[in-house]
């Protein structure tokens, strides 16, 4: 058997959409002519053939996303299958070795994805770098302890007089974020404006401050009869909840409150430090479920920690180990941070902090932090040197995606 790994031809995607369809069992539509054969351009992908026959299947993504209030070049691995007769034969491991070498040159120093097995992607040194919050609850329990549902207005609109708003909302809501995605058209139309047959079309409601300034939004959608209550059985879908003002917060969840047919209230991707469960009456009757979210890997260590945002100064040397599939990251790398800028470069003194590739992305964008690694034994150094990239890497929010791709 000879294997050749390439990037598939316009004229091959519609293998691409048929190893997908089987691959993901018809989640993303079945054929030649599915979601992923659609929307991937062949350009991004990497794929192994067995002679004019596709067997594997991999795709990056050209994001740009949030690294503690930078813009980096992400790229976001997708569309990864490979055919049961082909697989325990490396093709991943090839596809994935390759693609990083590619990311490397195209600057992308860090690649993410959604994992369909945590299984496969820690062995290739991914870490889980979100998490999505589930709230579920009835919108008689939407109450406040202490009584105070904000000040300003909350009204809908629709998509057209509204998404310029949205747009200049969310690029403030996660301007200092991180793992967030920079949101093209497309990203807003099959993430958040499509209409399902399940869900209906969306719905759009913007606040406003007391003097009509935009701040803050919600997306959702509205459905009867998904509920079992003699008089309230319609259903609210938050698809995106963004804020810029404690008060705005409050305006919004009161607007959905106020919708008094609605006897559940579903939001899956809220972020892991939101603040629901302080602010509620009882907040168990959200019924909140911590649930995994997107996964991260450093591609080029240089790049990654060059471009990321730092809130304050310190200077920190990085051991890491030999990794075959990026071989250009081993070694000890020497941190210069501050909130101007930072600086890396090789060093040869001894290393302050010692841990892995996997370690160092979660510690990279904030899901763990320094002490939660050295509690876990996932990271080397002395007390001095874990309080250090303690503050070094403290993000000022908790890292969140809730864009799927």
């Amino acid at each position: 058997m000879t294997i050749q790994i390439r990037p598939a031809t316009a004229s091959e995607m519609g293998q691409l959409g048929e190893l997908t369809s089987y691959g993901y069992g018809g989640a993303f539509g079945d054929g030649p002519d599915n979601i992923p054969a659609t929307s991937i351009r062949a350009e991004w992908t990497l794929c192994a053939f067995d002679g004019p026959r596709m067997v594997a299947s991999f795709a990056t993504i050209p994001f740009t996303m949030r690294a503690n209030g930078n813009a980096m070049a992400m790229g976001g691995v997708s569309t990864v299958v490979t055919i049961p007769e082909y697989r325990r034969q490396g093709l991943l491991r090839r596809l994935m070795t390759d693609s990083f070498e590619h990311m490397r040159e195209r600057k992308q120093p860090v690649a993410s994805l959604w994992a369909s097995q945590a299984a496969i992607y820690q062995r290739y040194q991914y870490a889980q770098a979100t998490q999505l919050r589930h709230y579920t609850i009835d919108t008689v329990d939407i109450v406040f302890h202490d009584g105070n549902w904000g000040t300003g207005t909350v009204a809908r609109t629709s998509i057209t007089e509204g998404l310029d708003d949205l747009r200049d909302l969310y690029r403030s809501y996660v301007a200092d974020g991180t793992c967030y995605l920079h949101r093209a058209q497309v990203r807003w139309s099959t993430n958040l404006f499509e209409t399902t047959a399940a869900d209906g079309p969306p719905e759009i409601a913007i606040a406003r401050d007391e003097d009509g300034v935009p701040v803050g939004y919600v997306i959702y959608t509205l459905r009867s009869a998904r509920v079992n209550h003699p008089s309230r059985n319609q259903e609210i879908k938050i698809r995106d909840l963004v804020w810029l003002t404690a008060d705005a917060y409050r305006r919004l969840w009161h607007f959905i409150a106020q919708h008094d047919l609605v006897g559940r209230v579903v939001w899956t991707s809220a972020p892991i430090d939101d603040p629901a469960p302080d602010l509620f009456t009882e907040p168990r009757l959200l019924n909140c479920q911590d649930k995994e979210g997107t996964w991260l890997r450093i591609v080029d260590v240089a790049g990654a920690l060059a471009g990321r945002g730092y809130t304050q100064n310190g200077k920190l040397r990085i051991s890491l180990p030999q990794d075959k599939m990026t071989p250009w990251n081993a070694g000890t790398w020497e941190l210069d941070a501050s909130p101007e800028g930072a600086t890396v470069k090789p060093s040869d003194k001894n290393p302050d902090i010692s841990l892995s590739l996997k370690s160092l992305a979660s510690l990279f964008c904030g899901m763990r932090s320094a002490h939660d690694l050295a509690r876990a034994g996932m990271i080397e150094g002395n007390q001095q040197a874990i309080e250090g990239a303690h503050k070094v890497f403290a993000t000022q929010a908790k890292p969140h995606c809730p864009d799927h791709f």
